[in-house]
């Protein structure tokens, strides 16, 4: 498998409210929900983007750090 087209790079994901959801999206031509999580409050979640996974769709309130830094949606 080549570096291009997955990335050794993990995701932190950490939940801030009860019921964030996290969902792993395929790759490929048709985009597709493959794997789902729930987190509650203080949960923390580690992903990877792999040969199966190309992007995360997470909703609720969350602080994610990445190697290209820390993100936080918790504002309203």
């Amino acid at each position: 498998m080549s570096e291009l087209t997955h990335s050794k790079d993990y995701i932190v994901i950490k939940a801030l409210d009860d019921g964030v959801q996290v969902i792993g999206l395929t790759r490929g031509t048709d985009t597709r929900f493959h794997h789902a999580e729930k987190l509650d409050k203080g949960e923390i979640m580690i992903a990877q983007f792999t040969e199966h996974t190309s992007a995360v769709k997470i909703r609720g309130k969350v602080v994610i750090q990445s190697s290209y830094g820390e993100m936080r949606n918790d504002q309203d």
